[in-house]
């Protein structure tokens, strides 16, 4: 009795919160009958995408006349189906949608875990991170994943578990208006990366997996195809993200800040940081304010103090020492320095400082200029270090 009351409960909170279950499949008839009935048990609202199956799959989908099924011939890949998925959910009036993989893989009991998050996150994607230490796990699926989340963090910035686990809650509005352009593995990809672009929340939840003995196991994941075209995708969002993300979200975050402003942000962050992890951040700060990628100092600048967890508004400050008071002084020094460092150093300039001038001796400026700001980034870091200690930060 406890059980069935539990079970309309769930099918009642997937009711109220206007929440559907898409299952993409594609050769999984051994698995299938029993994920489907695993959902069923707490959620009516159920649309099986039918892949191009070329097993038993139709037989298996024909017994089950409450579930939504869309079925196509040909196999177009995980991402059609998914997309697929979304259409006829929208088209149905749901507003969210929980996908969850047909390789039985997931337990249909963590279906309410994700459904108790939306009121939190009302506009975020939710994925279900999977314990990757357990019995029985693939290891090049570990090596994969942790492979997508490094990429995934320096596309948006962000740090994520599970960045391939399938057993997600979308919310359909921000992504109906949205076109993406892959359609197989790499689409699960695209998709959280694209919605984080787009100002949707992405978060993580915990839950359980099973892991099938290794001759139990059912992949359609084609290791060299399916990972040449996620590596091909990466490479262009990696591309999209340093070109138009992060230089937009860099500007709209500190174009409404002063200088004091930022300032007295760094002053209030600075007393939870160590005294390494202070002068860490005004060394490389430092650092990247003469290194000769000018217009493009900041930009690189903050997306490797992300990469690296170092203060970011600490940074920012230290690396406007290439103000443009300074610029002249920080020429001439580079200038000088890398004539020293080619052999033929002069206190003395001969040419015209000058943006012609400096043309004329590009190499030697680019050299003193790489020489100066790893000087200046280590007599930063290591006056600041020695000032913090001798003052002992008060």
């Amino acid at each position: 009795m406890a059980s069935i009351e539990m079970d309309m409960a769930s099918k009642a909170l997937f009711k109220e919160k206007q929440c559907c279950v898409i299952i993409p499949t594609y050769n999984n008839a051994s698995f299938l009958d029993a994920v489907i009935n695993d959902v069923l048990s707490y959620s009516d609202d159920v649309i099986v995408v039918n892949d191009g199956s070329t097993d038993s799959t139709l037989e298996i989908l024909s017994k089950y006349n409450k579930v939504s099924i869309i079925s196509y011939p040909v196999n177009k890949g995980k991402g059609h189906a998914l997309k697929t998925g979304f259409r006829e959910a929208w088209a149905r009036g749901y507003r969210y949608a929980i996908t969850i993989d047909s390789d039985g893989q997931h337990y249909a009991k963590d279906l309410n875990a994700f459904l108790k998050l939306i009121d939190d996150q009302p506009n975020s994607i939710i994925i279900g991170a999977r314990n990757l230490n357990q019995k029985n796990m693939n290891s090049k699926s570990g090596f994969a994943n942790k492979f997508s989340n490094f990429w995934f963090k320096v596309t948006t910035g962000l740090d994520m578990p599970d960045t391939q686990s399938g057993y997600r809650l979308y919310p359909l509005e921000p992504l109906h208006n949205m076109r993406f352009f892959s359609g197989r593995y790499e689409f699960e990809v695209e998709v959280l990366v694209r919605a984080s672009w787009k100002g949707v929340g992405i978060s993580a939840a915990p839950i359980d997996v099973y892991y099938p003995p290794r001759e139990e196991r059912v992949s359609h994941f084609r290791p060299f195809k399916d990972f040449a075209r996620i590596s091909i995708l990466n490479t262009v969002l990696v591309l999209l993200a340093l070109l138009w993300y992060h230089p937009r979200r860099l500007y709209r975050e500190y174009s409404k800040k002063s200088l004091r402003d930022i300032y007295w942000e760094a002053k209030a962050t600075a007393t939870s940081l160590s005294n390494f992890e202070i002068a860490a951040a005004i060394a490389f700060g430092v650092f990247m304010g003469i290194f000769p990628i000018w217009g493009y100092q900041l930009l690189v600048g903050f997306i490797i103090a992300h990469l690296l967890s170092l203060n970011k508004t600490i940074f920012f400050i230290a690396a406007n020492i290439s103000l443009p008071p300074m610029i002249p002084f920080i020429i001439y020094l580079s200038y000088v320095l890398g004539g020293y460092m080619m052999g033929d150093g002069s206190w003395a300039v001969d040419v015209e400082l000058s943006i012609s001038g400096v043309k004329g001796n590009l190499v030697q400026y680019l050299i003193g200029a790489v020489g100066l700001s790893c000087i200046a980034g280590l007599i930063a870091g290591a006056l600041s270090y020695m000032l913090l200690v001798l003052f002992k930060r008060k």
